[in-house]
């Protein structure tokens, strides 16, 4: 074989060889015959609906018929009602009290479901089975408990405050929606820690025990420090859910006694039974800025996770 040297110019310099277009790959057709139904399918029922309900927010619309176009009059209602700050106080402290009691009692036990103990893949099956029941089942069974099982068990044992309902309660009602939604989510809080606590090596724990850490230093010292990033996507994935609350408290108390458990989501949608259209649509705009504020935070601290 004949090597043959790069051509050179009249000036006696190299000529560099010409580049190579780059071919661009084809896309193979089915990725847009699943991509294009699933961006319609969108477009039309959550895109389309939201951008009308913005508009529909600075208007004076029950829905239907003629409206006026009112500017940001229902944004401004909106931070004198006392129904709405009550709704949204009401929300946030739940959804406060839940996400520590869920992420306590979920860290609690994949911590448990993770040590050398017998049948350990059996009792991680029976503790998920909540996350797949649906939340207003459960919120009927839980009613039924706490309507009628409880105060029976109360009477025995003479426990004044379980005599009657807790859920007629208007000091304690708040505490069954947040022990219901509380375990249907503990499962999928423990899923995550689980996967955070196998992926930490297990010679940590060696070198730990061999400095003489106690099973509590190392929980302290070695466990913890490295299932923060964990810990911090469990509690914005449940603090935005729990935000969201609908089906439980619809089951448990229906916003009851009174108002005084009646959440975000519920306050807007009797609002739209009650001709607020406009100013409801007003109020879910508020809510959606503040779940995506949320929803970004996840995000941003899920991409962080990933990077390390």
């Amino acid at each position: 074989m004949t090597l043959t040297a790069p051509a050179k110019s009249s000036s006696g310099k190299k000529h560099a060889a010409p580049a190579q277009p780059v071919k661009r790959q084809r896309i193979d057709a089915t990725y847009f015959g699943f991509l294009v139904p699933a961006l319609i399918c969108f477009t039309i029922a959550i895109s389309v609906p939201a951008i009308m309900g913005i508009f529909f927010s600075f208007t004076d619309s029950v829905g239907f018929g003629d409206y006026n176009i009112i500017g940001l009059a229902n944004y401004a209602a909106l931070f004198t009602d006392p129904a709405i700050i009550g709704a949204y106080s009401f929300t946030i402290g739940f959804a406060l009290v839940t996400v520590v009691l869920t992420n306590a009692l979920a860290f609690l036990l994949a911590v448990g479901l993770t040590a050398q103990i017998r049948a350990r893949v059996a009792l991680r099956t029976i503790f998920v089975m909540p996350m797949v029941i649906s939340g207003i089942v459960i919120a009927y069974v839980f009613n039924f408990l706490f309507s009628n099982t409880l105060p029976t068990v109360g009477e025995h044992l003479g426990i004044e405050v379980l005599k009657s309902s807790l859920l007629s309660n208007p000091d304690l009602a708040w505490l069954s929606i947040v022990i219901v939604t509380a375990w249907q989510a503990i499962p999928s809080a423990m899923l995550i820690y689980i996967a955070g606590l196998m992926a930490i090596p297990y010679d940590l724990y060696e070198a730990s025990s061999l400095d003489g850490a106690s099973a509590l230093g190392q929980l302290m010292h070695v466990t913890l420090p490295l299932m923060v990033g964990y810990i911090g996507i469990n509690i914005i994935i449940g603090f935005k859910n729990f935000l969201g609350a609908y089906d439980i408290i619809v089951g448990l108390t229906n916003g009851g006694p009174g108002v005084k458990t009646r959440s975000i989501a519920m306050t807007i949608f009797t609002g739209f039974e009650r001709g607020d259209y406009a100013y409801q649509m007003a109020n879910a705009t508020v809510f959606f800025i503040i779940s995506l504020i949320i929803a970004l935070l996840q995000l941003r601290l899920t991409n962080k996770g990933q990077a390390k």
